[in-house]
């Protein structure tokens, strides 16, 4: 850097400072909220019934990430519009299916549904700042595919819901990825249905390849809204194809100027 640029360089750094201040505050105190409550439920667990924790646990994981994204909406750094899952907080024996531009996809999902679980990767199980809340929630893990395909339609079957990310991992060929098996094998031995949601953004902050402590144009916007339902078939490979084949003519007809207002403003209801 030379000195003439020093001065032109400057402003554009302080603006960057102020950016990070509430992505990373919001951040590192959703981060401490975690921590605390994934503490707290290791004690818990052998304490509780199974039922009573993995209800108590579902609504204390939703609950947190719905205040999240209010003091995210209210400071400004994210303009969310999430309303149309309230439709389905209360449905019993259902599937969920999104694409996954973020890592924040999940958290949008079951800030909303507060009887879902998640499909998680055996090793966040065993995170400190995860482990504890989701072993509480009976959140499934996907170390063993057939025990994961079990446990699944078991909570199903126990009135759950289950989010999933058919794709595996976050989007890296636009305008998704190729899905995997498993969701329309679970939905065809649970004999439930699969609701598509749609997760549109403005963003590519948190994405495959996208370095944590990059800072990203504020505000973040997400958009999310219900696709089609698709019922449970005995022939799991043909739905799998075409769920895929729906999501890929859906996200490539979308909007990509959508601007949603924030709804997520509310004070989270656990119930």
């Amino acid at each position: 850097m030379t000195a003439r640029s020093a001065p032109r360089r400057a402003p554009k750094l302080l603006a960057a400072i102020v950016l990070a201040v509430p992505v990373y505050g919001l951040l590192l105190g959703l981060g401490l909220v975690s921590l605390g409550w994934n503490l707290l439920a290791v004690l818990l667990r052998p304490l509780l019934p199974a039922r009573f924790g993995r209800t108590l646990g579902r609504q204390v994981i939703s609950g947190a990430y719905r205040c999240f994204w209010a003091v995210a909406c209210a400071t400004g750094a994210m303009r969310i519009d999430d309303g149309c899952l309230d439709a389905l907080r209360d449905e019993r024996g259902l599937i969920l299916i999104a694409n996954h531009p973020t890592m924040l996809d999940a958290l949008l999902l079951v800030a909303r549904l507060p009887r879902s679980a998640c499909i998680m990767k055996a090793d966040l199980m065993r995170n400190v700042f995860l482990g504890g809340g989701a072993r509480l929630a009976r959140y499934i893990a996907n170390d063993s595919p057939r025990t994961m395909i079990k446990n699944a339609v078991d909570d199903l079957q126990n009135g759950g819901q289950l989010v999933l990310f058919p794709e595996g991992t976050r989007t890296v060929s636009k305008p998704i990825n190729t899905f995997r098996p498993g969701v329309t094998l679970i939905a065809k031995r649970a004999q439930v249905p699969i609701q598509t949601v749609f997760i549109d953004t403005d963003t590519q902050y948190l994405g495959k390849g996208w370095p944590l402590w990059r800072v990203p144009a504020l505000p973040l916007v997400f958009r999310l809204r219900l696709g089609q339902r698709f019922a449970p078939s005995q022939d799991s490979d043909a739905l799998l194809r075409q769920l895929e084949q729906y999501f890929r003519h859906q996200m490539e007809q979308r909007a990509p100027d959508a601007q949603p207002a924030c709804q997520s403003t509310r004070a989270p209801t656990l119930s």
